[in-house]
């Protein structure tokens, strides 16, 4: 299919991206509007059955879900990426049926019309584009929060891969983050004591780098220099001559979504686990710069060569020495089975504030314990074992009622642990088995408790 040809099947799929600020604002207010709705009819129906519902649970329906998931999904930009970050962030905290239908925001965005698009290419490279290619197809092979990517082909035979931004989304982060936050705020999700001031700023900090396509371009060129002769991994190059702010064009690599690996040999999904947690290791302690979005989408696998594709360098930033060190002495700390060094650099690295040691240091230290004893359990951890992170997640609710703990860490923090957690959740997903220990000692092999 080339051109402006679209599957008919495929049409439901298409939705316009709101641009102005009016049109998304209309969109946050129509949102607020079902969400508000939901919880009135899920109220009376509790009433009616004798039950004393908590504002929380009225708001976490899956039909509050739903409705999220599918405005986000139609607004795109800032307001989806912030959806991603709930699914992925929050998975462990929200009940399944919420997290099942908020982690469709991971995979699946509505796609802009061919007219929108073409729109969106007229500005970008005039309306004779048309000419660069042999061949163009209008119907997207994936559609995410900030862009679309198309596939081509180039006059010399070369096979592209063409994301598309959306229209509006670069001038709409600010307000669009800062719509969600009030979404958020009203649900629970976020007490409203706790000051996000400094996140945020970060957040639209690194989603406006997100929607600079040039910078993209720059970061997976270098990323693709620091991997250059490992054959464990790929990663596309830039086609320069034809990449702008809003339109970023690379090599196309032939591969599957990394999800299709559930249906792989245990083997198989260890060792391809294995070289993402290596190589997160080396961005953390070795490169100093980390792709801090852990969406799977991002991730792919090539059956033939075994080789895992890395896409999306949007989110690369630089990670600060202070940062890598305290995640060094965290690891070290928790594989020599030091209690009290863990919990020191827990502190020092911001995870930790002052009123959980003030109030529940005794809880504190046996949720530490629970994590040495999987840490340093004999064999290769075994990331489809969770039962330990129920307890976890107990302890910790527990401690999130009295609001003396509430805390945020860092914000470079925070991304660089979004995706450690955002890779551990793929782990789980494959049940793999890793050999953690030995993929980070070469990094803690100066400190002498570790045997």
């Amino acid at each position: 299919m080339a051109d402006d040809e679209t599957d008919p099947a495929d049409k439901a799929r298409y939705r316009k991206v709101p641009s102005g600020r009016a049109s998304r604002l209309g969109a946050f207010g129509k949102l607020a509007g079902g969400v508000a709705g939901g919880l009135l009819g899920e109220g009376a129906r509790r009433l009616a059955r004798g039950e004393r519902p908590k504002m929380r649970d009225l708001l976490l329906t899956p039909g509050n879900a739903r409705r999220l998931t599918d405005q986000l999904s139609h607004l795109r930009g800032a307001a989806m990426k912030m959806g991603q970050m709930i699914s992925m962030d929050a998975g462990d905290m929200l009940p399944p049926e919420l997290s099942e239908i908020l982690s469709a925001l991971r995979s699946q965005a509505h796609r802009m019309p061919p007219p929108q698009l073409r729109d969106v290419l007229d500005g970008e490279w005039g309306k004779g584009w048309r000419d660069r290619f042999k061949s163009f197809n209008a119907t997207p092979i994936a559609a995410a929060s900030i862009g679309q990517v198309h596939r081509a082909v180039l006059p010399d035979g070369r096979e592209v891969a063409i994301k598309v931004q959306y229209p509006g989304v670069r001038e709409s982060i600010d307000s669009d983050v800062d719509n969600v936050t009030s979404l958020l705020r009203i649900s629970g999700l976020v007490p409203k004591e706790l000051d996000l001031t400094p996140l945020l700023d970060e957040a639209k900090r690194q989603l406006h780098e997100e929607a600079d396509y040039l910078r993209e371009a720059e970061q997976m060129d270098l990323y693709a220099d620091r991997l250059e002769g490992d054959d464990r991994y790929v990663v596309p190059r830039s086609i320069a001559e034809l990449t702008t702010p809003r339109v970023l064009v690379m090599d196309f690599v032939e591969a599957r979504p990394i999800e299709t690996l559930d249906d792989e040999p245990q083997e198989i999904r260890d060792r391809a686990m294995a070289e993402l947690i290596a190589l997160l290791l080396r961005e953390l302690f070795e490169f100093g710069v980390m792709q801090t979005d852990p969406n799977f989408a991002n991730y792919r696998y090539q059956p033939d060569s075994g080789k895992l594709v890395l896409l999306d360098f949007g989110a690369t930033r630089d990670i600060a020495p202070a940062i890598a060190e305290s995640y060094r002495r965290l690891f070290a700390a928790g594989l020599a089975k030091d209690r009290d060094a863990v919990r020191a650099a827990a502190v020092d690295a911001g995870f930790v504030g002052p009123g959980v040691l003030a109030n529940h240091r005794e809880a504190l230290d046996d949720m530490i314990d629970i994590v040495i004893a999987e840490m340093t359990r004999e064999g290769p951890f075994d990331f489809g074992d969770r039962a330990f992170v129920q307890v976890l997640r107990e302890q910790g609710m527990d401690m999130a009622t009295d609001r003396a703990t509430w805390h945020l860490p860092p914000a470079e923090t925070i991304f660089v642990q979004r995706k450690i957690s955002g890779t551990a959740l793929l782990a789980a997903r494959f049940k793999a088995r890793v050999d953690i220990r030995g993929l980070a000692r070469p990094y803690l092999d100066k400190d002498p408790r570790i045997a």
